[in-house]
């Protein structure tokens, strides 16, 4: 039996002296293999300050405990290594890094210091190997298993270059590749100890052999995995190969997705209150899902409609905020006007807090665009504290956008509506359904049908989506739709909703909000302080009147954006500019006037009279002209682009003065010798509607009989044929554009009396109506006695 040295060059004369000893925490290193090490202890530290890289030897040992701070000869494994500092790395964190090689195996003899740092004294550990030949030839079986484990454990671990490897295959330095293997092994501190202490080579071998079968089984398996799933890798293969393989390992690892996946649902579905029948409906198709196999085609499409329904929202209600008074500043702060909205959600909010529950109203706000219809709702959702979600139907023209497909559908999905619940996480939404008016029908169906359920308080506790072919309550939800014009929504749809009409705003109400909201918020979008820039109250009149042309305040809102752009680059750029807007810098920053004031053009020509229109972005005058030519065979033209129910009115008109035309002293010769040519001015606009009907009437009789018209009046009403003055629609609007145009006085039916009571005094003032119930009161107001200078004679 032979004793051997693992490493020759130590001179065994130094372990009888005392040596600085170095204790690690958790972490074991072996004779020949290069290992860094990071020093943060004080007296670690210490220890290497005070020796000279190479020229020194030291004690490594490793403690048994890693929370021990200050260890002691007991705290410390008894056998470690003897070994070298190679290098000495500072570090940033006031820690450095040492690269220590181990030459021999030693005993801790005693401990002979503690301060300042720990110093012992050593005993060199034999290496014990029978020569016997059958040891012999046990050892060199171990050795070449040891070999070929430690090779393909380390090739499994560290990408090796080749020549390192075939390196290391030609190797005969056993004991090298040994400790190699020890170093590599994943194996507890206390295991690698008792390889390390070992002094028997045989033993020692069979030992680090039993630490490598651990990690050659997972390399194996992990070999065997990759075998399964080997195929030629491409692009479109490269995503199965990656989750076969993840199953592989799974299950290698006692795991099963379908399983762990449907234990997940069955958590996530029992936390849930389900009624009886949805409770019913989700057990049927979660047991269909158990009895699919994960590789159907069936699974993922039954997986998606579980997950569906387990996102939606089921009784999950946000808590309402019950405080009127704040709900009312909130309103105030953000919407100027809108009396009526903010009313009835005061109302809705009142019903509420005194009893508790009750089935949310279906609102639609109707006017022209820009007037904060859309917005409102944002503010709705912020004064009661619920979630919002905005629904834009402009365009949408398939019933499964609302209702969802059916399931049997490749990639079949819910509707918006359901979508939207998942989205807001909230079973009690604000669901602003914007532009209902914009909703289309073709041959794939109906939407504006299939929003009758959805609007209609009586159906929506019970709501069925084609996708989740299970009821939902959207009784909770405040619906909120909004539309341009209500004359493209079908009558049905109407009757479930009900109707707030928010009107355009005149000059008064457009400089308040641009100075309370527009320009404020403009100026913080582009970055200019309060201090850099303002614009005058006469500056901002002037770009409303002569650059925008709209009943509400979207168009403003983006010639601010155009002068703030400016602003901002001024400033960036540091040259000078204007502190205060006047009305003179407008065509600088933008551009030529745009729009002339609409103003009557006065009544200095016979058979011209101004009307008042209803168009979708708010009222409009409009002005009809009435000439006379003689002809041989007279007849009635109209031009303009008129529709059928004006050009209706036309000759309604022209009837009723042949039938009347004694009443105002025009000979019956006359319509037998003049053509009569109606003509409404900017032709390219459609107009119809029957609203002119008494202003085409007034502007006949004021041709034929050449009188003037009463300077600044103007007129909307349908007329009968037997002279009676019918009432029309779009009062507030069409007082809005006579106002802009400066009139001063409006004839309107005495039906229309009522529409006038409800109107703000504020859009009233300066003006001065006429009711009237027959045509003759129309002509009596509106034709003054004398005719217009220069009168043609008609006879």
């Amino acid at each position: 039996m032979d004793i051997l040295l693992d490493n020759a060059p130590l001179n065994l004369d130094d372990l009888g002296k005392e040596m600085p000893v170095l204790a690690l925490k958790n972490m074991l290193f072996f004779p020949g293999i290069a290992t860094p090490i990071n020093i943060a202890r004080s007296k670690s530290l210490k220890l290497i300050d005070d020796i000279q890289q190479g020229k020194s030897w030291i004690g490594v040992f490793c403690q048994k405990d890693t929370q021990t701070d200050d260890p002691d000869f007991d705290d410390l494994f008894p056998v470690g290594l003897v070994a070298n500092i190679l290098n000495v790395q500072q570090e940033e964190n006031d820690t450095i890094t040492v690269l220590v090689i181990a030459a021999e195996r030693v005993k801790l003899e005693s401990i002979t210091a503690t301060e300042p740092y720990l110093k012992g004294t050593f005993s060199l550990l034999p290496t014990i190997e029978d020569n016997t030949p059958e040891t012999q030839t046990e050892i060199q079986q171990l050795r070449d298993i040891i070999k070929e484990k430690t090779l393909k454990i380390l090739a499994s671990k560290i990408v090796m270059p080749d020549f390192v490897i075939a390196s290391l295959q030609r190797s005969n330095d056993y004991n090298y590749l040994s400790n190699l293997a020890l170093t590599s092994v994943d194996a507890d501190i206390e295991k690698k100890q008792a390889v390390l202490a070992c002094n028997h080579l045989k033993d020692r071998y069979t030992m680090l052999l039993s630490l490598l079968d651990h990690d050659y089984q997972l390399v194996e398996i992990k070999e065997s995995i990759r075998k399964k799933t080997q195929v030629d890798i491409d692009k479109q293969q490269r995503e199965y190969f990656l989750q076969q393989e993840m199953k592989n390992i799974q299950e290698a690892l006692g795991g099963n997705i379908h399983d762990i996946d449907l234990k997940d649902i069955k958590e996530k579905a029992a936390k849930i209150s389900f009624t009886p029948e949805q409770r019913k409906t989700f057990d049927k198709e979660l047991k269909m899902l158990e009895h699919l196999h994960p590789h159907s085609p069936d699974y993922s499409t039954q997986m998606t409609y579980i997950q569906n329904i387990l996102s939606l929202p089921w009784n999950n209600y946000t808590q309402d905020n019950f405080n009127l008074n704040k709900a009312k500043q909130i309103l105030d702060k953000e919407h100027f006007g809108m009396e009526k909205v903010k009313e009835r959600i005061l109302e809705h909010l009142a019903v509420l807090k005194l009893k508790g529950d009750m089935k949310a109203p279906i609102l639609c706000l109707y006017g022209p665009p820009g007037v904060g219809k859309t917005s409102l709702g944002k503010s709705v959702a912020d004064a009661i504290n619920r979630k919002y979600i905005r629904m834009s139907l402009g365009g949408l023209h398939d019933e499964a956008e609302i209702r969802g497909h059916r399931r049997t559908y490749i990639a079949a999905m819910p509707g918006r509506i359901i979508q939207s619940i998942q989205k807001a996480g909230s079973a009690n939404p604000v669901i602003i359904l914007d532009e209902i008016d914009k909703v289309n029908h073709s041959h794939q169906g109906d939407p504006a049908a299939a929003l009758l359920e959805v609007l209609d308080p009586e159906q929506n506790f019970a709501f069925h989506d084609n996708y989740l072919d299970m009821d939902f309550d959207l009784s909770k939800i405040l619906f909120i739709a909004t539309a341009n014009s209500l004359n493209n929504i079908s009558q049905p749809l109407l009757d479930r909703m009900e109707l707030i009409n928010i009107s355009g705003y005149i000059m008064e109400e457009k400089l308040k909000i641009a100075a309370k909201h527009l320009l404020p918020t403009q100026m913080d979008r582009h970055g200019v302080a309060k201090k850099q820039f303002d614009i005058p109250k006469k500056t901002m009149e002037a770009i409303i009147e002569s650059y925008t042309r709209e009943s509400g305040v979207r168009e403003l809102n983006k010639k601010l954006a155009t002068i703030m752009r400016k602003i901002a680059r001024a400033i960036a750029a540091e040259t000078d500019y204007p502190k205060k807007l006047q009305v003179s810098d407008l065509k600088e920053f933008l551009g030529a006037v745009e729009y002339t004031k609409e103003r009557y053009e006065g009544n200095e020509y016979a058979g011209v009279v101004t009307g008042l229109a209803w168009t979708a972005v708010g009222g409009e005058i409009l002005l009809i002209e009435v000439s006379l030519s003689k002809g041989k065979d007279p007849k009635l033209t109209l031009t303009g682009n008129l529709g059928d129910v004006m050009k209706e009115s036309a000759v309604l008109s022209l009837e009723y003065i042949k039938s009347h035309a004694t009443q105002w002293n025009i000979p019956d010769e006359v319509f037998s010798k003049w053509n009569v040519h109606i003509h409404v001015p900017e032709g390219a606009i459609p107009k119809d509607g029957p609203s002119a009907g008494i202003t085409m009437t007034t502007a006949l009789v004021s041709a034929f009989t050449q009188r003037k018209v009463k300077p600044l009046i103007a007129m909307t009403g349908e007329m009968t044929l037997r002279g009676r003055v019918l009432p029309v629609g779009g009062i507030k609007e069409k007082i809005l554009a006579a106002k802009r145009a400066g009139i001063k006085e409006i004839i309107l039916s005495h039906e229309n009396k009522r529409n006038i009571e409800e109107i703000n005094e504020i859009y009233l003032q300066g003006l001065q109506f006429h009711y009237v119930k027959d045509i003759s009161e129309v002509l009596n107001i509106a034709l003054l006695p004398e005719k217009v200078e220069g009168a043609v004679e008609i006879v």
